[in-house]
C-alpha cells in the first residue's frame, strides 16, 4: 500500500517528542512536511527529518493540502478548532493533540463535521499508551484488587522557575493551565478505567508569581461505577505523591515514577531501541497489603502501538485508536470542573 501521507503542524516538544519520531519510524507513514517558523527549530527539523519539507506556517500547508492524508496539530491549544475545520475542509484526516479544543462545543462541531464528511479525527491521548497505566489495565482486568473504590493518579512536577511559553503564558479562556495540559490525561485514563463521571470537588491555585493559570489543581470524580478517583496535577510539587495509588477489597496498588518514555525520547533514544519504552525493576510499583506486598513488573511503554493503531484504521482496517467522542467528553468535564 503506499505510505500514509503526513505532516506535523509545529515543532515544539509535541512535533518533536511525540509524533515525528514515530512517524518517521512506522513505515506505513511517509512524513512530507513539518510546519514551524522557529529558525531554530527549522533547522533542528532539517537536521532530523533531512528528507522531509518544511514549511513556513499552515496556510501555506493547506494549499498542500490535497497532497495529504493526514495533519498532526501539536500548535497551543487555542488554535486546534480553527486548524482542524480548516483541514476537514480540505478532505485532510486531523490528529489534535491534547487538549483536543478549549471548548466543549468546539469539541461537538469537529466531531460532527468528520462524520458528515466522512474523515478521520481523533486524539493523542498517548498516555492510554503509558506502561504503568497498561500494567493498571491488566491487574484490574484480572480483578487483583478485588472492588476498587477509590483511584489516586498524580503527574506531579517541580517547575517553579519554568521559562516563558505558551504554556506558561496561556489563560484558562484560551486553554492553559494543569487542569487542561496535564488534566486531560488524567481524566482521560480515570474514566478509560472506571466509566464516566462528574465531578464533585477541585481545588485549583495559581502557585508561581505572574502566573495566569492553575499550576497545581486537585479533582474529585465520582464514576458510575461508584469508584472515586483524586486526581493531581502541578508543576509545583517539591517532593512527588505516587503516580497511582488504587485501593480495593483485596488489596492496593501503589507505583511511583513516570513512565519513562518521555525522558527516553528527550535524551535522544531511538523509538525502535530494543530497550525503549522499559522500566527497572526499581520502578515496579507494588500490589497486595502492608508487610505482604509484592512487586508487579511495569509492562513496556508503547507509544508506537498508538500510530500502528491509526494506521490500521486510516487503511479502513480498524476503529481509530482513540474515539473523538472521548475527547469531548474530557473537555466537558473539564468546563464542569472549572465551574464548580
Amino acid at each position: 500500500m503506499e505510505p500514509i501521507r503526513t505532516a506535523v503542524l509545529g515543532f515544539g516538544t509535541s512535533g518533536r517528542i511525540f509524533h515525528a519520531p514515530f512517524i518517521e519510524a512506522d513505515p506505513r507513514y511517509r512524513l512530507e512536511a513539518i510546519v514551524t517558523r522557529n529558525e531554530a527549530r527549522r533547522a533542528e527539523a532539517a537536521a532530523r527529518h533531512p528528507a522531509t519539507r518544511i514549511v513556513d506556517d499552515a496556510d501555506a500547508l493547506l494549499r498542500q493540502a490535497g497532497e495529504l492524508d493526514l495533519v498532526v496539530v501539536g500548535t497551543p491549544p487555542d488554535t486546534h478548532a480553527a486548524l482542524a475545520h480548516a483541514f476537514l475542509d480540505a478532505g485532510t484526516g486531523v490528529l489534535l493533540d491534547k487538549p483536543f479544543t478549549v471548548t466543549a462545543r468546539e469539541a461537538r462541531e469537529l466531531v460532527t463535521k468528520a462524520e458528515r464528511l466522512g474523515l478521520p479525527l481523533t486524539a493523542f491521548q498517548n498516555r492510554r499508551w503509558d506502561g504503568d497505566f497498561r500494567t493498571v489495565r491488566t491487574l484490574l482486568a484480572r480483578g487483583a484488587l478485588g472492588a476498587v473504590w477509590r483511584f489516586e493518579s498524580r503527574f506531579e512536577r517541580w517547575r517553579p522557575d519554568r521559562p516563558s511559553s505558551w504554556k506558561t503564558e496561556t489563560p484558562v479562556s484560551r486553554g492553559g493551565g494543569m487542569l487542561y495540559d496535564l488534566g486531560s490525561h488524567l481524566i482521560d485514563q480515570a474514566l478509560q478505567l472506571f466509566g464516566d463521571a462528574v465531578p464533585v470537588y477541585r481545588e485549583t491555585a495559581t502557585r508561581r508569581d505572574g502566573g495566569v493559570a492553575d499550576d497545581d489543581t486537585f479533582v474529585v470524580l465520582h464514576h458510575e461505577t461508584g469508584v472515586r478517583s483524586h486526581l493531581w496535577m502541578s508543576s509545583m510539587a517539591a517532593q512527588l505523591g505516587p503516580r497511582f495509588r488504587i485501593l480495593g477489597s483485596a488489596g492496593a496498588y501503589t507505583k511511583y515514577g513516570l513512565d519513562p518514555q518521555e525522558p527516553a525520547l528527550l535524551s535522544g533514544a531511538g523509538v525502535t531501541d530494543a530497550s525503549f519504552g522499559q522500566e527497572p525493576e526499581s520502578a515496579w510499583g507494588r500490589l497486595g497489603i502492608d508487610g505482604a506486598a509484592e512487586p508487579v513488573p511495569t509492562e513496556p511503554g508503547a507509544y508506537a502501538d498508538f500510530y500502528a493503531a491509526l494506521a490500521e484504521s486510516l487503511r479502513g482496517d480498524a476503529p481509530l485508536p482513540v474515539d473523538p467522542h472521548d475527547a469531548v467528553r474530557v473537555i466537558e468535564l473539564i468546563e464542569e470542573i472549572h465551574r464548580l
